[in-house]
């Protein structure tokens, strides 16, 4: 049931649908440079559980209520760009508003809202995933889904490390470039999505 084929298709997936949750981690790494592994963890931790959950989600609606989903489907896009870009504009006004106070600026945390409107905004287009494993039982899916998770986790605390040591590099430029990875990726779901 759960043979090389299955696991490598579930590995693909993770790496494809975990590249958006990557370019933001990327984006976190650089706003704090000094980030503890405590905090990677637990960025990458909610990258990880949304990523297991929309796949959840869209294999349950496609066995419970697809025609409401469908109308959903066209509004994610759309949710994507919203959120990404007013995260993205908001890095780029706190890096300003440093800028423009003498304060030394502080290392730039995630809060709790904002972390799950990133994880959310960077799995949304993982809801499209439940209508691919739509035929697997329940059991499989789970797996598939636990599969992408891990692999989501492991690339989302490597981009977290690269935009560390790229954030001590660039430090007074992170928050502008995190803004603009942020901006970009919203603009990027919503073209693929909308087109």
């Amino acid at each position: 049931m759960f043979g090389p084929a299955f696991l490598l298709n579930s590995i693909l997936f993770g790496v494809g649908l975990a590249m958006d949750a990557f370019s933001v981690s990327v984006a976190a790494g650089l706003s704090s440079p000094h980030m503890e592994k405590v905090r990677m963890l637990r960025i990458a931790g909610t990258f990880a559980f949304f990523q297991i959950a929309m796949p959840l989600i869209g294999w349950l609606c496609v066995h419970t209520i697809a025609e409401r989903f469908a109308l959903f489907q066209k509004a994610v896009p759309w949710i994507a760009l919203v959120l990404l870009l007013f995260l993205g504009g908001r890095m780029i006004a706190e890096e300003l508003i440093r800028r423009s106070s003498a304060e030394e600026p502080e290392p730039g945390d995630l809060g709790g809202a904002e972390l799950i409107a990133q994880g959310v905004a960077t799995s949304i287009d993982a809801l499209s995933v439940g209508f691919t494993i739509a035929s697997l039982g329940w059991q499989a899916a789970l797996c598939e889904a636990l599969i992408i998770g891990l692999v989501t986790l492991i690339i989302c605390l490597g981009g977290l490390r690269l935009g560390r040591s790229l954030g001590e590099k660039l430090a007074g430029k992170a928050g502008y470039l995190g803004g603009i990875i942020l901006i970009i990726i919203g603009l990027e779901i919503f073209i693929k999505g909308v087109f």
